[in-house]
C-alpha cells in the first residue's frame, strides 16, 4: 500500500475478503465473528500493519481500554513500600492478556484528593482499583458512589453502599502473629499499630487486642503509619516507656525492618532480649538481620483478584460482595 498513507478498515477488509462492518465488529472484540473470519481479518491487519484508531473505536464501544489504579499515597510511600510493588505486579499481570492499559494515580503533593473524584467522572477510564485507602473525609463515599465499575483493596471506611472489596483476614493474621511471641515465652508483648483511619491499621490491632486480653496481659500500644521512620519513632517512644519489653508485633514489615534497627542501636539483642514479628512476608523480610518472622498476605495474588473483578464489572457483572484470603505465619529468626 505504498503511497496510499495509514491502511484503512476498507483495505484489511479487502485483503481479508470481508465487509468493512466485519472487520470493524473484530477490532472491537465483538463474539459475533466466526473464528475463520477473526483469524482472516487478523491476518489482514498484520500484513497491512493496520493500526486501529482508538478515539474513533472508544464513540463506537464507549470504552478507553483503560483502567486506573488509586492509591491515595504520597509518592516518597509508593516507591518505597514493597507492599505496592506487589500490588501493581498482581495487577499488571491480570491485564497483560486484555487490551487495558493501566493509569496510575498517586496522591498529589497538595493533597487534593478531589483530583481523583475529577479524573474519574471524566470518562478517562473504565474503571478502577482503589488502594492504600484512608477513610478521611467524604471522598471513599463519593468513590463507591461513582458511575464507574471500582474496587477497594480492602472494605472501605465510612461507606454504606455495597462495594466490591478484596483483602486478608487481618484480624486473625494479626492473632497468630501474637500467639507466637506468647508461645515462645514472651510476656511484655507491645505492638507497632498502623493507622487508625485504615482498615489494616484497625483490624491487626483488634488481633493483637484481643489475644493479649485473652491472655490476661496488658496491651501495649504506639502507632505508626506504615513508614519505616513511622515504625522508628513508634519502637523509640515503646523503649522509652517500657524498657523491659520482650515482644514486639509491629503491623507491617516496612516498619518492622526500622524496629530491627532501633532495637540494635540500643543494645537489645533479637530474638533473645526481643522477639519481633512483622506482617506482609515482603521482600524486605529476608533482607533483614536477623531475618523477619512475619504473617504472609498473598499481595500479588490480591492484586491479580482486584483486576479479575474490575474487569469482570467492566463488562457489566454487579459484584459488590468482599473476598477475604488467610494469611499464613513464616518462622524465620527474629521470633
Amino acid at each position: 500500500m505504498e503511497g496510499s498513507g495509514s491502511p484503512t478498515l476498507e483495505q484489511v477488509a479487502a485483503v481479508a475478503g470481508v465487509s468493512r462492518a466485519t472487520v470493524s465488529r473484530v477490532v472491537n472484540g465483538s463474539p459475533k465473528v466466526l473464528p475463520e473470519t477473526v483469524a482472516a481479518v487478523e491476518q489482514a491487519i498484520r500484513q497491512l500493519g493496520y493500526v486501529p484508531n482508538r478515539a474513533a473505536r472508544a464513540l463506537v464501544t464507549r470504552r478507553t481500554d483503560s483502567v486506573a489504579i488509586v492509591v491515595p499515597e504520597p509518592d516518597s510511600r509508593v516507591f518505597s513500600d514493597p507492599f505496592f510493588a506487589g500490588m501493581l505486579s498482581g495487577v499488571s499481570r491480570t491485564l497483560a492478556p486484555t487490551s487495558s492499559q493501566l493509569v496510575l494515580l498517586i496522591e498529589p503533593a497538595e493533597g487534593d484528593d478531589q483530583r481523583f473524584i475529577r479524573y474519574l467522572r471524566g470518562g478517562h477510564v473504565d474503571g478502577a482499583i482503589i488502594i492504600s485507602h484512608h477513610g478521611r473525609d467524604n471522598v471513599l463515599q463519593e468513590l463507591a458512589q461513582l458511575p464507574l465499575p471500582i474496587v477497594f483493596s480492602a472494605r472501605p471506611l465510612g461507606v454504606d453502599v455495597p462495594v466490591a472489596s478484596v483483602d486478608v483476614d487481618n484480624v486473625a493474621g494479626a492473632r497468630t502473629g501474637v500467639e507466637h511471641l506468647l508461645a515462645i515465652g514472651r510476656r511484655k508483648v507491645a505492638t507497632v499499630a498502623g493507622p487508625l483511619d485504615m482498615t489494616a491499621g484497625i483490624d491487626r490491632l483488634t488481633g493483637y487486642k484481643d489475644v493479649m486480653k485473652e491472655a490476661g496481659l496488658p496491651a501495649i500500644v504506639e502507632y505508626g503509619d506504615f513508614t519505616a521512620d513511622g515504625g522508628e519513632q513508634a519502637t523509640l517512644r515503646l523503649l522509652d516507656q517500657h524498657p523491659d519489653l520482650d515482644g514486639l508485633f509491629v503491623a507491617s514489615d516496612l516498619m518492622a525492618t526500622a524496629a530491627l534497627r532501633v532495637l540494635s542501636q540500643h543494645g537489645r539483642r533479637v530474638p533473645a532480649d526481643v522477639a519481633v514479628v512483622g506482617f506482609d512476608d515482603s521482600v524486605l523480610a529476608t533482607m533483614t538481620t536477623p531475618k523477619l518472622t512475619t504473617v504472609r498476605q498473598p499481595v500479588e495474588q490480591l492484586g491479580a483478584r482486584l483486576a479479575e473483578i474490575l474487569l469482570a464489572k467492566i463488562g457489566g457483572a454487579h459484584l459488590t460482595s468482599p473476598e477475604i484470603y488467610n494469611t499464613e505465619l513464616i518462622i524465620r529468626d527474629s521470633a
